[in-house]
């Protein structure tokens, strides 16, 4: 018996011994190794990045090196305490649990030209040109008013001549697509503010809508173009409906976890 558990014992330390030869310490800083399979990850990591400088085994060691040192001081100066650094942490930490809840659900999903074909007949892409009355996002109301007053003013001029609409826009429209007529050519339904697409939603080519009001301020529409469903971006829309997908799921799952919390919202604090 004795003999027995001495030959495991040697066969256990062979084996570790085996280990750290085919993994041995290339390095070591204050105490903490670096092993040669840190360095191999870390080198084939580097070798798919262009960066300014030729990408070596030395100079990936090194920036290993700076790496512990950053987290030692980072950790001397008891860095997770400041409160912008646990908030970040936080965040870090919250999109890697969701990430790791969901993702076998999130791996089934299945984007079919049917799905973008349905979600483009609903969210068409319209070639438009705008003439905006900015304002800031919470404006005074003076503000605001002297906005829509302006907006309504040049809306009106538009209705009894609505080929001025190019020049109008590069004379009031406060956007860098002013000196174009405003146009800013054509935008995925995702890219436009909500109230500004659904303004123009199932509107017709040279359609002018009256003022929108946004976050942004106040927009006079103008339609130039509608593309059809065989001209659009097909990896551009199967990646908008995997998104849409993507946030169902979400919304499920944080609908589940809301359901076993205990919230409270004071909704008279929100005003």
């Amino acid at each position: 018996m004795i003999k027995r558990t001495s030959f495991l014992t040697l066969l256990v330390l062979f084996s570790l011994n085996s280990f750290a030869a085919n993994d041995p310490v290339v390095a070591s800083v204050n105490g903490q190794t670096i092993k040669k399979s840190e360095l191999e990850k870390a080198y084939k990591e580097n070798l798919l990045l262009v960066g300014p400088e030729k990408v070596t085994k030395g100079k990936v060691l090194k920036d290993l090196v700076n790496r512990i040192l950053g987290i030692e001081r980072a950790k001397n100066n008891k860095l997770m305490q400041d409160p912008v650094v646990k908030y970040k942490m936080e965040d870090v930490m919250y999109h890697a649990q969701v990430s790791k809840d969901l993702e076998p659900k999130l791996k089934k999903i299945v984007v079919t030209e049917k799905d973008i074909e349905t979600y483009y007949k609903n969210h068409p892409e319209y070639r438009t040109a705008h003439i905006l009355f900015r304002t800031r996002v919470q404006p005074e109301k003076v503000e605001d008013e002297e906005a829509m007053k302006m907006a309504f003013k040049i809306y009106d001029t538009l209705k009894k001549a609505p080929e001025k609409f190019p020049e109008l826009a590069n004379k009031y429209s406060q956007m860098a697509a002013a000196p174009n007529g405003g146009d800013i050519g054509y935008q995925p339904s995702i890219n436009l503010a909500p109230e500004y697409f659904e303004a123009i939603k199932g509107k017709k080519v040279d359609y002018v809508s009256p003022p929108v009001k946004s976050q942004f301020g106040y927009h006079i529409i103008k339609i130039l173009g509608v593309r059809k469903f065989q001209e659009i971006n097909q990896q551009l829309y199967k990646k908008i409906v995997y998104d849409i997908k993507r946030d169902e799921i979400l919304k499920s799952y944080f609908k589940d976890l809301r359901a076993k919390a205990k919230i409270n919202i004071f909704k008279d604090r929100l005003k």
